[in-house]
């Protein structure tokens, strides 16, 4: 009978010590309450509150530091900030350095038409004509000169002027293509072993004499 006693005495002490825990299923709402703290909500308000002001202050000071710095930039007058009532700027009168030769009502302010057709043949009497000249050598080289060739070269890309093998010709093309960092390098080097007549690498598969890709219209463009 003591032993009974002693045991129905502890459980009433251990339910005594028992935190009790919101029952969702009950219809126990949970308070939003947190270890330590009163209400959830409260505390992250009061934290909001206290982070905000302190962000406030060195907001403002860097705001007056950033101000300060644009002031000193700005030969010391003040940044002016944008706004639609702020006064429309003024107007540049004969600005030294811009042209007003687009602005019909400055021209005509300066010269009547008669004296700007003057002014135009003039300018043109002194035009002069660079006309071309031949490519000139490449300085301390040997290596095929790939401009020359193009203007040498008259048919189009991919017009087959050379006899060329279709045994592994992808591969063989991909390969030795792959190795260069662009179509002058591997045309210049196409030219050295022998080609367009030849085509060891395989660098020219389709027999146009022009390597992985290259394209000599734009030298012969710039020629005129």
């Amino acid at each position: 009978m003591r032993y009974i006693l002693s045991g129905v005495m502890a459980a009433a002490a251990l339910a005594g010590c028992t935190t009790s825990m919101p029952d969702s299923a009950a219809g126990v709402t949970d308070s939003g309450q947190g270890v330590g703290f009163g209400n959830y909500d409260d505390y992250r308000d009061e934290r909001e509150t206290q982070l905000t002001g302190g962000a406030s202050g060195a907001q403002d000071n860097s705001d007056a530091i950033a101000r300060q710095a644009a002031a000193a930039l700005n030969s010391g007058e003040a940044p002016v900030n944008a706004s639609p009532s702020n006064p429309a700027p003024a107007i540049v009168e004969n600005a030294r350095g811009i042209s007003g030769e687009n602005d019909f009502n400055a021209v005509s302010a300066q010269r009547d038409i008669s004296a700007d057709a003057a002014m135009i043949a003039q300018n043109r009497a002194q035009y002069e004509v660079i006309q071309p000249t031949d490519v000139p050598a490449r300085p301390g080289s040997s290596r095929p000169n790939i401009v020359a060739f193009a203007l040498q070269s008259t048919n189009p890309v991919g017009t087959a002027l050379y006899k060329r093998s279709s045994f592994r010709a992808e591969t063989k093309y991909a390969q030795s293509c792959g190795s260069f960092p662009s179509a002058d390098l591997a045309q210049e080097e196409f030219l050295a072993q022998g080609g367009p007549e030849r085509d060891r690498k395989g660098m020219d598969p389709d027999g146009d004499g022009y390597a992985c890709g290259w394209n000599p219209a734009p030298f012969r463009a710039a020629k005129g």
